[in-house]
């Protein structure tokens, strides 16, 4: 049976920036995912990095319709199992790169249909530049908060078409990605639950990225599980204690959890910020987040 599509959602905000994205958007620059680490990332700790395999799942590569044309995205999900809850991963900046996939195919071992688009594809391919300023700067830097939603928004309707049980909805992101779940929480209603892996909370706002989730705390509709690092230099622990004060305020059941000695990017086991211990812990956290608010 084929799921309604979620209901487009009307954003006074979103349509005002509708002819800039217009103007943006002159074709797909990626429309292959490929295979191995981002080149900023090289030499990554690939040897260490965990490796999920394919067994008994359905994996690779999909071609996701939006607005302009077709969207790449990685795939992973039971191949045995029909209306498996719905997961989408937001990468870091460095786009859909293996450790993406990786996550993808470890949550589809768990039961859900996970979908990891590349959400830079019309502006550049972020794995393949070699310096994180210059992601930053070519391809970042022009991806819209408005079109980034609504791309999410075309994955849950791919979905809900072919085989996802989108009625039990999640995202989870990280570090750039973190920052998008918070967003995509005060966006779509019909999300069930949210994992922020250290997403910031607060920045310069701009064109493109005009509000942040402190900003957002009051509208964001789905709890959300923010997991942050205690030494992280990018993400003020000030902002954590602002976030979860703005959160209680407007009586929202979203949660946020600090780890003390773990620095930004704890969780990606191919860096050397990798801890073993808190990324563990994260996920067990992530996946009780997750059954807890029904997904």
């Amino acid at each position: 049976m084929t799921l309604p599509e979620t209901p487009p959602r009307h954003d006074a905000h979103i349509d005002s920036l509708l002819p800039a994205l217009k103007l943006d958007r002159r074709g797909f620059m990626v429309t292959t995912l490929g295979a191995g680490f981002a080149l900023a990332m090289q030499p990554t700790l690939a040897q260490t990095a965990i490796k999920t395999d394919t067994e008994g799942l359905m994996a690779g590569e999909i071609k996701v319709a939006v607005g302009d044309g077709e969207m790449v995205a990685y795939r992973a999900a039971p191949a045995a199992m029909k209306n498996a809850p719905v997961v989408l991963v937001v990468s870091e900046i460095f786009g859909v790169h293996e450790h993406i996939a990786d996550v993808c195919r470890r949550l589809a071992k768990q039961g859900y249909m996970a979908i990891a688009p590349e959400l830079f594809a019309r502006y550049g391919d972020p794995r393949k530049i070699a310096s994180i300023p210059d992601i930053v700067s070519t391809v970042i830097a022009r991806t819209p908060d408005a079109g980034v939603m609504a791309d999410l928004d075309a994955c849950v309707s791919w979905a809900g078409k072919n085989g996802g049980d989108v009625a039990r909805l999640a995202i989870t992101g990280f570090c750039w990605g973190g920052r998008i779940t918070w967003l995509y929480a005060a966006h779509n209603p019909r999300l069930k639950a949210g994992v922020a892996w250290y997403g910031r909370l607060d920045g310069e706002v701009n064109e493109r990225t005009p509000k942040y989730p402190l900003d957002l705390a009051s509208q964001i509709q789905a709890p959300v599980l923010g997991l942050y690092g205690g030494k992280d230099q990018g993400i003020p622990l000030d902002d954590v204690a602002s976030m979860q004060a703005e959160l209680k305020k407007a009586g929202n059941a979203s949660e946020l959890h600090v780890y003390p000695d773990a620095p930004h990017a704890f969780h990606a086991d191919y860096r050397p910020s990798y801890r073993k211990e808190a990324a563990e812990d994260g996920w067990k956290r992530m996946l009780e987040w997750l059954r807890k608010n029904g997904v």
